[in-house]
């Protein structure tokens, strides 16, 4: 994908996803804006151009992929399909019944996960998500997103040894 066709993703994307009033966020911020990710993610022809650039993010060497609940679910899975890469969904809490997993799809340890997520601002639940996930034998260096509303998330990503690579900063949108 070419700048102009990039540019004019990032205008679709505004185009459903920005809405302005006054928003919570999950960090506990109040925002005068929000990028409701679900806009873009259900709209297959948006989804299909996201996972172009999101694919051109991956390292070139990893596992699988590992989708955070719930927005990079639906991401990790088109990465999925796309890549032939297997991928994990990774609750926010483990489920009481059945297998009770935080992560599942099935893993073994030592093997190189690559995160998924749609919208990241402070990285709160990224972190808590990479730290459960490595405590149950995966290696997690690189997450990736579609929109880094940069608000520290980056940062706080390398401060727990991950690099974040984005397909949108907030500047560019």
């Amino acid at each position: 994908m070419n700048a102009l066709e990039k540019a004019q993703l990032a205008r679709q994307i505004k185009a459903v996803s920005f809405l302005t009033g006054k928003f919570k966020l999950r960090s506990g911020m109040i925002s005068s804006f929000y990028l409701d990710k679900y806009r873009f993610e259900s709209d297959p022809l948006l989804l299909k151009a996201i996972v172009d650039e999101l694919e051109k993010l991956l390292p070139k060497s990893f596992d699988k992929l590992a989708g955070l609940e719930l927005g990079g679910v639906p991401l990790a899975t088109a990465l999925s399909l796309r890549t032939g890469k297997k991928c994990l969904y990774v609750r926010k809490i483990p489920k009481t019944y059945g297998t009770c997993n935080l992560v599942e799809g099935g893993f073994g340890t030592g093997e190189r996960v690559v995160v998924i997520e749609d919208v990241i601002t402070t990285a709160g639940q990224v972190c808590a998500s990479v730290k459960q996930m490595r405590e149950l034998g995966l290696t997690i260096q690189n997450v990736i997103c579609v929109i880094d509303r940069q608000q520290g998330g980056k940062e706080k990503l390398e401060n727990i040894g991950c690099s974040l690579a984005s397909v949108f900063t907030l500047d560019e949108l």
